[in-house]
């Protein structure tokens, strides 16, 4: 696996280090592959978001297509498997 190294400021250090021993996390590693699983996450919602409105303000001009309707049902499953994910975490 490849290693990433980042330099922080004392502040975020030590913020880190309370993060990692107070949520439960293993390690450093863990915990910012957390924070970037979630992003991605994010990421995906906001293209899902965008489709749909494109979609909207298209309106006719869209390719209603198997392959939208499919990308879009697997979208919509991914997002809610993750929400009910993160639910149960809280």
């Amino acid at each position: 696996m490849p290693t990433v190294t980042i330099s922080l400021p004392d502040s975020l250090k030590d913020f880190l280090d309370r993060q990692v021993s107070t949520k439960g996390y293993g390690n450093v590693s863990e915990y910012f592959r957390t924070l970037l699983r979630d992003a991605r996450e994010r990421a995906r919602e906001r293209n899902l978001q965008e489709m749909l409105l494109e979609g909207l303000h298209r309106g006719k001009d869209l390719p209603l297509t198997d392959r939208f309707w499919k990308d879009l049902r697997s979208e919509a499953l991914h997002l809610i498997e993750h929400r009910k994910t993160r639910k149960k975490r809280k």
